[in-house]
């Protein structure tokens, strides 16, 4: 008894997420129907969670809210998916260095820095976004809330039956349909994944911005990952492979479906290259930083070298500085007072930069001129937090 039900339960469930997967054939948005108003007192409780936690959300110190930066990547947004579809999404910026962003059932998104920081236009930027706006628009945070709920409830009831007619068989039957939930229920997920991938490269395509970058975007995450993996020694991550618990489907497989899907008549379209890097400029230094700090040595340099590919720029050879420095072999060091050096020659007022390049020279022996280089940090940062520590470091008659 408790064999047929589980597997009934469970074929039911394989029903619902093949219901789910997207054709393999470019299409346009849909017409914009408006947002999903919840239904029932569960979908109206579990809204009302997500409220509240937006609002706890909204207070958070990681949240920023500088209305330059926020309304750009909201102008990002409604040029990709349209003015109708834009009115109903909040979005929240935050502040942690990792590539993602998410979306709720209730309308609230968030875009982490670290994704600001990896995008390198606004189509990639549009991409993500739109992609995000299409689990939105198609319900899949609520889809796979019911699908949860649903598979947890038949596990819970299996186990009561289960308990009735304690064998081996029975045991045996309930992990194997243990297992198989959570299999479909991940395999679900990624059905969705790729749904909002295709609903994401169709509103590029309807869009001004080239829809080629999405392609492109994920071959860049992918050289950064391999960059990460041969700094610290490891193999070569496997683009290509599905785990078993995997939410999202593999980089490679998004890579190449996205190149497809894109229209070919829209390569020469602008990306937003230019729109981009001028809209992110002020926040460089910090997105850097938070990066750094990350201890990623392959994934940071990697980075750092991208963005200098439209050239050095005095703050990147700082961070390049502040790279090896922190990494802190004598090697390292050595080569970050060059980096610094090269920092100071391009803009001789970039305080942090003198500071990196004293410390620096300090730890590699060479305490006159690193002792100059910070004197003259000190000069241009006098109410520095640090500077108490740093004149710690310097002769009393050097001092500024």
């Amino acid at each position: 008894m408790i064999a047929r039900i589980c597997w009934t339960a469970f074929a039911a469930l394989v029903g619902l997420a093949g219901a789910t997967e997207a054709s393999a054939q470019p299409v346009l948005p849909p017409p914009y129907s408006g947002s999903y108003q919840p239904q029932g007192v569960d979908e109206i409780g579990w809204w009302r969670e997500m409220d509240e936690e937006e609002s706890v959300l909204a207070q958070s110190d990681l949240v920023l809210r500088d209305e330059a930066l926020n309304g750009y990547v909201r102008k990002v947004l409604c040029e990709t998916v349209g003015q109708d579809r834009c009115n109903s999404v909040r979005i929240y910026i935050v502040r942690a260095p990792f590539f993602n962003a998410s979306m709720t059932a209730n309308g609230t998104m968030r875009v982490f820095t670290g994704l600001l920081l990896r995008v390198r236009n606004e189509a990639e930027l549009g991409m993500v976004l739109g992609h995000e706006f299409g689990h939105f628009e198609n319900r899949h945070i609520l889809g796979q809330f019911k699908a949860r709920r649903s598979g947890s409830d038949v596990l819970a009831w299996a186990a009561v039956l289960g308990s009735l007619a304690p064998s081996y068989d029975v045991v045996r039957t309930y992990r194997n349909l243990e297992f198989s939930i959570y299999g479909n229920l991940y395999r679900y997920g990624r059905d969705h994944e790729r749904e909002a991938d295709r609903l994401a490269i169709a509103y590029l395509n309807t869009s001004a911005l080239r829809p080629q970058a999405a392609s492109q975007m994920w071959e860049s995450l992918m050289a950064e990952a391999e960059a990460s993996a041969r700094s610290r020694g490891l193999k070569k991550p496997k683009f290509d492979a599905i785990a078993f618990a995997a939410s999202h489907p593999p980089d490679a497989e998004r890579a190449g479906y996205l190149a497809e899907l894109a229209r070919a008549d829209a390569a020469s379209r602008d990306d937003g290259a230019v729109r981009y890097r001028a809209a992110i400029a002020p926040w460089l230094g910090m997105l850097l930083d938070d990066q750094i700090k990350l201890n990623d040595f392959g994934a940071s340099e990697y980075l750092i070298d991208a963005l200098a590919q439209g050239g050095w720029t005095a703050q990147l050879w700082h961070a390049r500085g502040e790279l090896y420095r922190m990494r802190g072999s004598p090697r390292d060091l050595v080569n970050a007072a060059q980096f610094y050096a090269q920092a100071v020659a391009l803009d001789p007022a970039l305080a942090e930069a003198h500071r990196g390049l004293g410390l620096s020279l300090l730890k590699t022996g060479q305490p006159g001129a690193g002792q100059t280089a910070l004197r003259r940090y000190l000069e241009l940062k006098p109410d520095a937090s640090d500077a108490r520590m740093m004149r710690m470091m310097i002769p009393e008659g050097l001092q500024p």
